[in-house]
């Protein structure tokens, strides 16, 4: 996969891109990453990228000139410009994302439907945001991290980059992605390492008995237990989408029964 980034401070996500499990990936060949200054394409010599909203209102807005020569130099065409495309033309295989509060939730289903994807481009916002011609014309998706604001689009970014490139196969193990929080609508069970017996705390027995089925029960009771108690609302829609297993089904009335 390809990742392209807009910013207007590129080191910010550099430190991101250059660490951990996503530098391996990189090494790897699994990911390509290429970082976009939008200064570079501001037209005066004060290298401009921002000028008051039209009608009046606080904070200052990211000016569509730049940010349209970067998306370009990426790659990306205007969406119209895409749909009229005469026969024989390649369309669009770039899909542009842009990190708002305003935008569509994002999920760990949302980060699988964007893994599969040959190339993203994301769009960092500051100040008030970018002029909406901008989103009109070259963004696919609008994303919301949480029911927050952050000055800092990159940091935005950056967490739906991260959900999004260790689904992708080899960079992970699949049998760490397989049950893991959200993956079949359960939270993760409690996990734990050396020693044994911390400050008077041991290690839960049916872990260190070897018997797989009995952990693997366990580790099932325990992630309906913690979804029952955190997030019940992914349980409900759990259950009205069918996603669960008869097991799994059997667990939660079980424990709903203990809790009434």
């Amino acid at each position: 996969m390809k990742i392209h980034v807009l910013t207007l401070f590129p080191e910010i996500p550099r430190a991101f891109f250059e660490n951990s499990i996503m530098a391996k990936a990189v090494e790897r060949g699994l990911i390509d990453c290429t970082l976009i200054n939008i200064r570079d394409f501001a037209f005066d010599r004060h290298k401009s990228c921002d000028d008051s909203t039209y009608g009046g209102g606080a904070g200052m807005l990211m000016l569509p000139e730049p940010l349209s020569a970067a998306l370009e130099a990426a790659g990306v065409v205007p969406k119209k410009t895409d749909a009229d495309a005469a026969p024989g033309i390649p369309r669009r295989k770039k899909r542009v994302v842009f990190p708002t509060p305003s935008g569509k939730p994002f999920s760990q289903r949302y980060a699988y439907e964007l893994s599969r994807e040959e190339e993203l481009v994301f769009v960092c916002g500051r100040y008030e945001g970018i002029d909406q011609r901008i989103i009109d014309l070259y963004v696919d998706d609008e994303i919301s991290i949480g029911d927050y604001v952050a000055s800092s689009g990159e940091l935005a970014a950056a967490v739906i980059i991260d959900a999004v490139y260790r689904l992708i196969p080899g960079v992970i193990s699949s049998e760490s992605l397989e049950e893991e929080s959200f993956s079949d609508g359960l939270l993760e069970y409690p996990q734990y390492t050396r020693p044994e017996i911390f400050r008077g705390v041991k290690v839960p027995e049916v872990l260190l008995s070897g018997h797989h089925e009995k952990i693997r029960q366990w580790r099932l009771r325990k992630r309906v237990e913690k979804t029952l108690r955190v997030r019940p609302d992914l349980v409900e829609e759990s259950l009205k989408n069918g996603v669960y297993r008869e097991e799994t089904v059997a667990l939660i009335e079980e424990m709903k029964n203990g809790f009434n």
